[in-house]
């Protein structure tokens, strides 16, 4: 009975109750199961967790080739190492999940983040320059106690990550790096997955805990509210001279290390490729990602399934051999239009059906997901579905960039402002400041307008002119004002 629930279509609409919508692309695609009851933690099944490999290897394929070396770290940390760094500390002990009743006479802490495991251990392992630079990096479940309303995979206490940490002799290095964090950014979920964002330098008051300064990757859910992807931080020197982690500089002096992070958090930016590019039928899934890229749906009757089944074998075979992730979907207990539906649900690509018919005119019925085009191809002209797989994602990503490019707008007044933000839009704002000056417009701009004032637009020169909208006094920044989960 359960099966049969999670296989029926969706019953409302995107545009029109997109917080259903999701619930029920989740549950009834099979990425997610919520049952287990405990608030915070959700269970990834089979298909949400073939989506989300593929999506490490994209990410951990570009860090390689940049350098990065994975590593696996203790996911407990000392209250001791924990607390060294005075503003990391006051950022992230209310969220931090304490363990208990050990016996060993020692605090311990799950992980909410790595700074304090890998400083220390850069202390051990770097001596001199020549050791730099040092980018390592981790795939990593962290854990924290977040109070407010959780959502699956949108917000919750436990998430799957890729967490880099590096460390270099000079701060022209590490914020060479920190370019290079929002390139792969742009490398892989944009071009790769489909999802664009905006590169916003964070306020002052929204930096990462205990960084100089926080960039933060804003995407766009089809409610106008904004989710922050993959963060990169300018550390400084501030954990290093927290732990003593120094290196022997070329004149042979001691300098301590200058470090960043940056921490793709790989299980929520399932959900921008999720909600950028599904429909009412449910997932529409890039080429790339898909566990899925092409399944055979074998059209049969008792007298000649023998027959089609052999034949779809065939294909299937073939079709794997050129690298394509190919599943024959032979179940005889569901009708071939039962299967369509679910496949479209869970959102693979393509889909070829081959009859009897089809087996003597030598060809296949081909669907397409995102267009839903059903052609006739040549069994022979299978051997195009990779190709046919980029092209297909190239459209995701057109249209989901035509989408983002008619999402900001600029405000110049209060009311402007709310009216863009009303609209599920982010607008484009010249205010006072992104330090301290700042903090109470944006207190306004969060009590009055519900909205967050996300930044300034990374490397862009965009100049400031007039006057800040909610203090009257001239504006020496360009900000972005959204609403957030």
């Amino acid at each position: 009975m359960e099966q049969k629930k999670s296989q029926e279509g969706l019953n409302v609409k995107k545009n029109e109750n997109f917080s259903e919508w999701y619930t029920q692309v989740t549950e009834k695609a099979e990425i997610l199961d919520i049952r287990l009851g405990i608030k915070g933690f959700t269970i990834i099944r089979p298909w949400g967790a073939g989506i989300i490999e593929n999506m490490f290897k994209f990410f951990e394929n570009e860090l390689q080739k940049n350098g990065h070396k994975p590593t696996f770290m203790p996911s407990v940390i000392s209250k001791e190492n924990l607390t060294k760094e005075s503003e990391h500390v006051k950022g992230f002990t209310p969220q931090v999940f304490w363990l208990k009743d050990i016996n060993e006479g020692q605090e311990l802490a799950l992980r909410p983040t790595s700074e304090t495991v890998y400083t220390p251990m850069f202390k051990l392992w770097i001596r001199s320059w020549r050791d730099l630079p040092m980018k390592l990096y981790q795939r990593a479940h962290v854990f924290r106690l977040d109070t407010k309303a959780t959502r699956p995979l949108i917000r919750g206490r436990e998430f799957i990550w890729i967490e880099c940490h590096d460390a270099f002799k000079s701060k022209e290095d590490a914020e060479k790096q920190v370019q290079e964090d929002i390139n792969v950014t742009e490398k892989v979920m944009h071009q790769i997955f489909g999802v664009p964002f905006l590169p916003m330098k964070r306020p002052e008051w929204d930096k990462f805990a205990g960084a100089e300064y926080t960039v933060g990757s804003d995407c766009f859910m089809p409610d106008g509210k904004l989710i922050q992807q993959p963060s990169t931080h300018l550390m400084g020197q501030k954990f290093s001279k927290a732990f003593g982690a120094e290196f022997e500089n070329e004149n042979g002096k001691k300098e301590f290390l200058w470090t960043t992070a940056y921490g793709p958090a790989i299980s929520r930016i399932l959900v921008s490729v999720i909600t950028t590019h599904g429909d009412d039928s449910g997932l529409i899934l890039p080429y790339s990602l898909s566990p899925v890229q092409t399944v055979i749906v074998p059209i049969f009757t008792t007298k000649n399934k023998e027959k089609v089944i052999k034949k779809s074998e065939e294909i299937s075979s073939k079709l794997k051999k050129l690298g394509i992730r190919t599943e024959l979907d032979s179940d005889s207990e569901k009708r071939p239009g039962e299967k369509y539906h679910l496949w479209e649900l869970k959102g693979v690509p393509f889909r070829i059906e081959i009859g009897e018919k089809e087996i003597e005119k030598k060809e296949v019925t081909f669907f397409t997901r995102d267009t839903k085009e059903k052609t006739n191809m040549k069994i022979t002209d299978l051997k195009k579905i990779p190709s046919l797989g980029k092209e297909f994602d190239k459209r995701l990503l057109e249209k989901a960039d035509n989408s983002f490019k008619n999402r900001i707008e600029e405000g110049n007044s209060e009311k402007e402002i709310k009216k863009i933000l009303d609209t599920g839009k982010v607008a484009k704002v010249n205010f006072c400041s992104t330090d301290k000056e700042g903090v109470e417009c944006a207190q306004i701009v969060e009590k009055r307008l519900g909205g967050e004032v996300r930044g300034t637009l990374a490397n862009s020169n965009e100049k400031s002119n007039g006057k800040c909208p909610f203090c009257g006094k001239p504006a020496k920044k360009v900000v972005y004002i959204g609403r957030s989960y």
